[in-house]
């Protein structure tokens, strides 16, 4: 797109973006990373561009992500069926050990390695480093699934003060030692809060907050956290949604001072939001 623009239109992108770049320069932006931007290799690569473009200007990203699919297909293929309750993985031992793999091994160690080869600087963490995520079985119904009871963020600054990226996969552990599967954006919201973070990103599959699901062009741009009950008695925020939103006002209730619901679909979704005068998807403000 760049090369079809001559050189006025060029230079009048980078001055929009002059201002958003010093908002949030040396500041920090959590971004929680899933779905179909995780599974598609060309969104994978626009997204991680976008991350360390961010970087290299002085922000401060820490990238969270999550990784259900591919643990759904690694639990295939050992022959062991995904089996889910409220929309949280039920995980028993087996399944526990499996997501640790998958999260912190493959998907968390690939991303790292990605991220180096588009010229940023990252490095690798799970909850469960430096104890930095601390939780209690959920129940006894979804086993190894844990809810977060504190957060520990020395690990995450340790790593940003080194000029680094942290790139976080979602497991915790208790006091004993166990280990737990934990929601990514549940995970997100309880780091971007304990951070003090300027921003909340939670990519997802759609354009956002929806007045009429069917249609794209309904978008609700910002949402104030008193108004969210009211779209919930409407039924505009229903289904997977609810989580979602619950857990960005989660977010701006810790301290976060904006929080966005962006379509991970749309190849530099990110770039967009935070350094133009467009914008995408959903904000959520106090």
């Amino acid at each position: 797109m760049l090369r079809e623009m001559n050189n006025a239109e060029r230079a009048k992108i980078l001055v929009e973006a002059l201002p958003y770049i010093q908002r949030y320069n040396n500041r920090i932006l959590v971004v929680k990373y899933g779905g179909n931007a995780m599974i598609s290799e060309e969104l994978k690569h626009a997204v991680m561009k976008d991350v360390v473009l961010l970087s290299l200007i002085g922000v401060k990203v820490v990238l969270v992500h999550g990784g259900g699919p591919e643990i759904s297909d690694t639990l295939k293929a050992l022959g062991k069926k995904s089996e889910f309750i409220d929309g949280l993985r039920v995980t028993d031992a087996e399944t526990v050990d499996v997501v640790q793999m998958v999260l912190a091994g493959k998907i968390n160690k690939s991303l790292v390695s990605l991220i180096g080869s588009l010229g940023g600087k990252a490095i690798g963490l799970s909850g469960m480093d430096g104890q930095m995520l601390i939780a209690e079985q959920k129940d006894e119904v979804h086993g190894f699934v844990g809810e977060i009871t504190s957060v520990n963020t020395a690990p995450i600054l340790d790593v940003l003060e080194k000029g680094y990226i942290p790139v976080i996969s979602t497991l915790a552990c208790d006091e004993a030692g166990n280990s737990y599967n934990v929601n990514a954006d549940t995970a997100a919201a309880r780091i971007a809060g304990a951070l003090g973070a300027e921003s909340f990103i939670s990519m997802t599959d759609i354009a956002g907050l929806l007045r009429d699901k069917d249609d794209p062009s309904s978008l609700i741009s910002k949402v104030s956290v008193s108004e969210a009950p009211q779209l919930m008695r409407e039924g505009i925020i229903s289904g997977g949604m609810i989580p979602k939103v619950e857990c960005c006002i989660e977010a701006i209730r810790r301290g976060v001072h904006r929080v966005f619901i962006l379509d991970g679909r749309v190849p530099h979704a990110i770039l967009i939001e935070m350094l133009t005068d467009e914008g995408l998807g959903t904000m959520f403000v106090s």
